[in-house]
């Protein structure tokens, strides 16, 4: 059995180790609220700064993949700051330019944009912290128990 990734799923691969580097710890399709799973929402360390920031980064491999997106501001009350990770060949200037913008492969990435803070209200920042926490805590358990 082959274990192919499809493009959107390299680019958040490159975006997670990219945030590893800034002690940033992600999930990849995590699920905020009902109808919306992020491509990849990173937890920021609790100290430096960013400081205990929420991101969601939303990748597009394509022209089309951005066009056809119809839920993407439905992110925006669910985190601190939201960026697009796109490819070096992606045509940018289709990228709204009040949210961040990671140029990224499978391997890494940088950003290039930083997305304006829109700070959390105190009780949707907890919540989306324990929901993080849930997510990660039943995948590792998935990890080393993959009986169902």
């Amino acid at each position: 059995m082959t274990n192919t990734l499809q493009s959107g799923q390299i680019l958040a691969r490159g975006i997670s180790r990219l945030l590893a580097g800034y002690d940033f710890a992600t999930l990849q399709e995590f699920v905020p609220t009902r109808g919306l799973r992020t491509d990849v929402v990173a937890l920021g360390p609790v100290r430096g700064t960013w400081k205990s920031e929420i991101w969601i980064i939303e990748c597009k491999s394509s022209r089309a993949d951005f066009l056809t997106d119809q839920k993407w501001q439905g992110y925006l009350p669910w985190c601190d700051r939201y960026f697009w990770a796109v490819d070096g060949d992606f045509p940018v200037d289709l990228l709204p330019d009040d949210n961040g913008l990671i140029i990224a492969d499978g391997y890494g990435g940088e950003i290039i944009r930083m997305a304006p803070e829109s700070r959390l209200a105190a009780p949707r920042r907890a919540a989306i912290t324990a929901q993080f926490a849930r997510a990660a805590a039943k995948r590792l358990q998935v990890l080393r128990d993959p009986r169902p």
